[in-house]
Parts: structure tokens; sequence; C-alpha cells
């Protein structure tokens, strides 16, 4: 099973939860997709888009149970990255694990990341 992550903070991810779905952080919402990274990708997106950032969630999610929502797109050095066009239905996440930071500021990823 491939896996897409998202990397949001704790209490979005609980209200999307409490709502049934995903529905983007406001950088998805402006930017009309949300944004995923693969495996090898999300320490990256990490540290470029949540240095510092404390309280956050890695919700990883089945890609293929986003079906035709979900087209792969060049962005960084152009790099594909994976980009749901539509609301995130929970039914497709598989775990959500805390993504604290570790004594040196960096996110401690689960082993396998």
């Amino acid at each position: 099973m491939a896996l897409v992550y998202k990397i949001c903070p704790r209490q979005m991810w609980a209200e999307a939860e409490a709502a049934g779905v995903f529905a983007g952080a406001p950088v998805d919402v402006a930017d009309g997709f949300i944004h995923f990274s693969t495996a090898e990708q999300v320490r990256e997106t990490a540290e470029k888009h949540f240095t510092g950032q404390d309280d956050l969630v890695l919700v990883a999610v089945e890609a293929a149970a986003l079906g035709e929502a979900l087209r792969w797109e060049p962005s960084r050095g152009g790099a594909l990255f994976p980009h749901l066009y539509g609301p995130l239905a929970l039914s497709a996440v598989r775990s959500v694990v805390p993504l604290p930071l570790g004594a040196d500021g960096r996110h401690q990823f689960p082993d396998g990341l």
C-alpha cells in the first residue's frame, strides 16, 4: 500500500475528525488542493514549512483510496508531489501520529520515515 503524508496542526486535525472530513489547511484552500508528501519528501516538507512548530500530527493516507482526485505534479526542483483536488475523506487515513520536536529542534518522525 503506497502512502502519502500530510503534516497538520493537532487542533486542525481534531476539527477535521469532528467534521468527518479534512478540507485542507489555509495554504491548501488558497492553492486549490491539499498538499501531500511522499515518504521521501516529508522530512524536507517539515523543514521547509514547519520548522520550530510543535503540536503537529503526521497523517498517513492510502494514495489509492484517493482515486483520480490525487494528481502528481511538479514542485520543488521538478519533483512530483501528490496533490489532492477535493476534500480528504477520513476513510482513506491509515494512521495519525504525533510529530514532536526533538531536543535538536527537528521533528521526530516515526521509524521508517
